[in-house]
This record gives structure tokens, sequence and C-alpha cells, in this order.
């Protein structure tokens, strides 16, 4: 199974890149995660929040692998608990190819993309950085592959 996390901002600390590989290293070989880093839109020359989202939605749609399902990282998305986390990538992996995770910049993400999107997913109600966002999104990956192999990484 193929999992892609496609996130704009390409200049994360250290600290974000070590936590994010630590959980995709635990992963079995059969399940793969990709990170596509989409250069954010430069914030300058007086660009309007709408053109800069157009710009990263079209980096976006360029980089998105394609047939995959869309799930959309978005505070207004759908909030799972882990254990349902847990049973909607399982029914997924049953139904798709590859899943693409989408994780906006600084301004978010273009209409369009939460459009295409098959899903829409929240971490928190709470505003997180974004590259925060991809160590918890990878963590949460990995707690609900193990619980679904009944791993004893997940004690609820």
């Amino acid at each position: 199974m193929k999992f892609f996390i496609l996130a704009v901002g390409n200049k994360m600390p250290d600290w974000i890149r070590t936590g994010y590989l630590e959980y995709i290293k635990r992963l079995s070989g059969e399940i793969t995660v990709n990170l596509i880093e989409i250069k954010p839109e430069k914030r300058v020359g007086g660009k309007s929040v709408a053109q800069l989202l157009q710009a990263e939605y079209q980096r976006i749609r360029a980089a998105l692998p394609p047939d995959c399902f869309i799930v959309v990282l978005d505070e207004r998305g759908q909030q799972w608990t882990t254990v349902k986390f847990a049973g909607v990538i399982q029914e997924w992996m049953m139904t798709q190819n590859a899943i693409a995770f989408i994780i906006g910049g600084a301004d978010g993400l273009h209409d369009d993309i939460k459009q295409a999107a098959h899903a829409m997913m929240a971490l928190s109600k709470l505003t997180l950085p974004h590259g925060l966002v991809r160590v918890l999104l990878a963590e949460q990956i990995y707690r609900a592959i193990s619980i679904n192999k009944n791993h004893p990484y997940h004690r609820a």
C-alpha cells in the first residue's frame, strides 16, 4: 500500500524531519509513505491570498500522483478517535490503491483541492504548525497500522 503526504513547505527544522522519519521507518515494508514537499509561493509583491493559494494549488495538482484517494487535512474536517481512524485507514487500504494526504501551507489550501478531496480530516481543533502536522500524521498512520495488526504500540 502506498501513502503519500503532500505538504506545502520545504524548509523544515531538523527536529521535524527527525520526528517524521522516526515513525515512517517503523512501518513495515508492505506500507510505504512518500513525503512530497511543495514549495510555498513567496509572500512578496503584494499577491493576494487567493493568488498565493492558486499558485500552491497548481503545484499540488502537478505533484499529486495519479489515481490517489485524496484526503485533505483541514481544521473543518472530520475528527476521529485514534481507533476510529485505524478503522478508516483499514477500509481505505482495502478499497484504494494509494492514499494522498494533503497538508496546506500558512494560508491553508485552495477551495478547488478541498472540493477534489474524497475526505477531509482534522487532527485537532487547535491550530498546529504545518511542520508539526507531518509528524503527528506520520505517528497516527503508524499507530493506526499498529492497531490493525494488533501490535502493542497503542494502549487504550
